[in-house]
């Protein structure tokens, strides 16, 4: 008997030996088959969450943000520990203990919510469990499929437990949890939700937080005030029974309100961020490109923009008055193509929603003070408005008057019907700021670009892309591929002093006949008139087409190319004649960069819309400047010295050269092609461009320190009429923008290099005059040392010239007088004998 109760006991304890190994091999191989495809636990202690990548101004504050998932990401020593305690008390009580999973917590929540009678209920799965569910796993939750994922959920649980700290695991799930409202992090939610950084939250508003990972969009605190506050408070009770708080700031939490953003406790921060513009989305579309766009909408950059506000508001109201009476000039009306139905239109909230509701750019309204409205009666003097955003109660009658049309074609019954939706303007008095009606205002079709940027750094301080950013986000400052027209022309002139000539060389203004491939080229000048033998200057000066065809073709068009390539204007221009009067087509965004180096004396500078780029950890990964400032940190540097900056950068053209084209430059603002709309306190450059049938219109200038070029033109190309210049329709909105500039950053004489060797020429003849002489015809010259000329040179390009060739009987020019110090005149001019003509000869 004691033999059978012996082997009787020895069988089951057999059976239960094997079962147990074999239970012990089956969930061996079980978690050996579902651990053997998941990520080391290397890679998962590499992991780094999707965050905000942010744009801020030079003063520190955000102007624009970019993600793909809404999350700020802050390391675990920044988050305040009552936040940390809020999530462990609602999630994972036992989290600083546990190893990955928590089989006694699994119970013990299982049981509380049972005694409880569902109040005090608390997720099973540890804090590490649901990172790995949210970082690496996939989301099924039922099923076949949910229990693998446990499965995986525990084996990766354990093995980042022995691969990082539990700080580090903390700051990964606070980081990634999604909290509603598009809001990644509590971060993030705590901007959203009440827009108080981490450090500001109240032990309330860290347990509303903590409250939602379950179900964030039925625990809204407006829509589910009541679920909200029961949760909220269901998360300070297991705060208190934890030790996170004591009894009296337990009950007065519980008592406290619910404030947020949604119920308008709280400003919503992201109604103080001002709307995308064009310069933000141009520094999206450049870092994307060099870092990546991924790493740029995840990989929560802190970017430093070079953007100054003020002079950013100015680039766009310049460029936007511009175009509009460019569009106010052709009489057309059209509108914004939207309506709302008539039926809207009879009470107050129902057109206000309506007009809500409809798609038409808002943006204009922060610069020149446009509103959307809509049309609510037509009558033959009057257009009754409803307008957006603003009162009705106020006292201005809500009408435009027909005064206000007499720029459009037809009356208010030819242009418009009850539903129209339009922009209007509040038009004021500049005296005293008193009502004086409201202006119908539309988009134009004419569009442009303006960039504005230091000529010594490279910083873009202004750019405005177009009329609005909203209506259109291509960039015609950057993406808008024109031709520059004569706006080209001072890199042949460039290449051309650079190759021996000077201001004051004489090239002949003559008919010239250039074969090509597709049959005979005849240029022309604007004028179509021929001044025959002009120094270099002049030509500029006045934009002549054939002096620039000559001089290309003399110093020949492969040099230029090379200039041009050179100065980043081409990456490879065509090496045709017709290139030389910007024919080949490029950006505004180069233009400018390429004359800020006739600006800074000859230097090479890199435009540049970011000044730093740090990544997550504050890391600096991009830094534009890279000069050298040699006593920067020097305590003993005397009050209003400046530190001593040394430049390392390239030089693309000679200094004498740079000094030479600037203030030949400056006689195009002075008394040639843009004499009539420049008219500055300080010393300026630049150039004016048009181009054939007057399609494009452009104008690059630049004081000491800035400089600024505008383009207009259609996007799809036509026409702008006739009489459209660059210094006509360009000029004014540089002028503007750059009378604003000075009054901030002043501007000063152009510096004059050291070997610059004055002498006085005559700048109709480049005849050389006493160094007495003056009158508005003399111009003091910059010569190399050992080039001052005793002859004017005169260059003809080949072109031989013939005994009756009517060069004087085109455009005839009377000789002058040249008056010197000691009351002696001199005769100057067609008229006066200095030498004689001949082909490539002396002058």
């Amino acid at each position: 008997m004691l033999r059978f109760i012996l082997s009787f006991f020895g069988g089951i304890f057999s059976l239960l030996t094997l079962g147990l190994i074999m239970g012990v091999l089956t969930f061996g191989g079980v978690f050996h088959v579902y651990g053997r495809d998941l990520p080391s636990y290397e890679t998962l202690s590499q992991y780094t969450p999707k965050t905000i990548s942010r744009i801020y101004s030079g003063e520190g504050r955000i102007i624009d943000e970019f993600a793909t998932e809404r999350r700020l990401f802050t390391p675990a020593e920044e988050i305040p520990a009552i936040v940390k305690q809020a999530f462990i008390s609602a999630e994972d009580k036992n989290f600083y203990t546990h190893q990955g999973f928590d089989a006694l917590g699994m119970v013990s929540a299982l049981r509380d919510a049972i005694t409880s009678r569902g109040e005090d209920v608390r997720g099973a799965s540890t804090i590490t469990q649901q990172v790995m569910k949210n970082f690496l796993l996939d989301g099924a939750r039922a099923g076949v499929k949910g229990v693998e994922r446990k499965i995986k959920e525990l084996i990766l649980a354990v093995r980042i437990e022995g691969a990082m700290p539990k700080e580090r695991i903390l700051e990964l799930y606070l980081n990634e949890i999604f909290l509603g409202q598009n809001s990644f992090g509590v971060t993030a939610a705590a901007l959203t939700y009440f827009n108080k950084p981490l450090n500001d939250l109240t032990p309330g508003e860290a347990a509303y937080l903590a409250s939602l990972p379950k179900s964030p969009s039925n625990r809204h605190p407006v829509r589910d005030r009541e679920t909200a506050v029961f949760w909220r408070n269901n998360t300070l009770r297991l705060m208190l029974r934890n030790g996170y708080l004591d009894e009296a700031t337990y009950e007065a939490e519980r008592a406290a309100p619910l404030l947020s953003v949604q119920g308008g406790d709280y400003e919503d921060f992201r109604e103080s961020l001002p709307p995308r513009d064009y310069f933000t989305d141009e520094i999206r579309r450049q870092l994307s490109q060099n870092f990546g766009e991924e790493e740029f909408f995840s990989g929560g950059l802190a970017i430093r923009a070079t953007v100054d506000p003020a002079l950013q508001i100015t680039a766009a109201q310049s460029l936007q008055a511009a175009l509009e009476k460019f569009d106010r000039e052709t009489g057309e009306w059209r509108g914004t193509g939207e309506t709302i139905a008539e039926d809207a239109l009879g009470s107050e909230d129902a057109w206000r929603a309506a007009l809500a509701a409809v798609n038409v750019p808002r943006d204009v309204n922060l610069v020149a003070q446009w509103y959307p409205a809509v049309v609510l009666d037509v009558a033959e003097n009057t257009l009754r408005m409803g307008i957006e955003g603003v009162d009705e109660t106020d006292a201005e009658p809500f009408v435009v008057p027909r005064a206000d049309i007499q720029w459009l074609r037809g009356d208010f019954f030819d242009n418009f019907t009850p539903g129209d939706v339009v922009h209007v303007r509040r038009l004021t008095q500049d005296s005293d700021g008193a009502f004086i009606r409201w202006s119908l205002r539309q988009i134009p079709e004419v569009q442009g670009g303006f960039m504005a940027m230091d000529v010594n750094t490279g910083r873009v301080l202004a750019m405005q892309g177009g009329f609005s950013y909203e209506a259109s986000v291509f960039n015609r400052a950057t993406q808008a591929q024109r031709q520059p027209g004569s706006a080209f022309k001072p890199f042949v002139y460039a290449a051309a002093l650079d190759s021996g000539y000077s201001p004051a060389t004489i090239v002949v203004d003559a008919p010239i006949t250039i074969n090509t491939p597709q049959g005979t080229w005849r240029p022309q000048n604007a004028s179509n008139q021929y001044y025959g033998p002009t120094p270099l200057r002049t030509g500029i000066e006045q934009s002549r087409n054939l002096m620039t065809i000559r001089l290309a073709q003399e110093i020949g068009i492969d040099t230029v190319g090379r200039y041009a390539e050179k100065f980043g204007v081409y990456e490879n221009m065509n090496r045709v004649l017709s290139t030389a009067l910007g024919s080949d087509e490029t950006t505004l965004f180069k233009i400018v960069a390429a004359y800020a180096m006739f600006a800074n004396g000859g230097e090479r500078v890199e435009p540049t819309l970011v000044d730093r780029v740090q990544d997550r950890y504050g890391n600096t990964v991009f830094r534009h400047d890279q000069r050298i400032c040699e006593n920067c940190s020097d305590p003993l540097l005397r009050e209003g010295d400046a530190p001593t900056i040394i430049s390392n950068r390239d030089r693309v053209m000679n200094q004498i050269t740079a000094y030479q084209l600037t203030s030949m430059l400056q006689g195009v603002v002075q008394r040639g092609t843009a004499r009539n709309a420049i008219n500055l306190p300080v010393p300026i450059a630049g150039k004016t461009g048009t181009t054939n049938d007057a399609k494009d219109v452009w104008f690059v200038g630049f004081s000491s320190s800035i400089v600024a070029g505008c383009y207009i033109g259609y996007d799809t190309p036509r026409t702008l009429g006739r009489g459209a210049s660059g210094g006509g329709i360009c000029g004014p909105v540089f002028n503007t923008f750059m009378g604003q500039a000075i009054e901030r950053f002043g501007g000063e004489p152009f510096k004059v290099p050291a070997d610059c060797q004055f002498i006085n020429i005559d700048r109709f003849s480049g005849a050389r005059l006493p160094p007495e002489a003056f009158g508005d015809n003399v111009i003091a010259e910059c010569f190399r040392p050992g080039e001052e000329p005793l002859f004017g040179i005169m260059f003809d390009g080949g072109f031989a010239m013939s005994a009756d060739l009517p060069l004087f009987d085109e455009a005839p020019r009377p000789s002058r007088q040249v008056t010197t110090s000691t009351g002696e005149t001199a005769t100057v001019g067609p008229k006066a004998t200095f030498g004689t003509l001949s082909s490539g000869g002396l002058y």
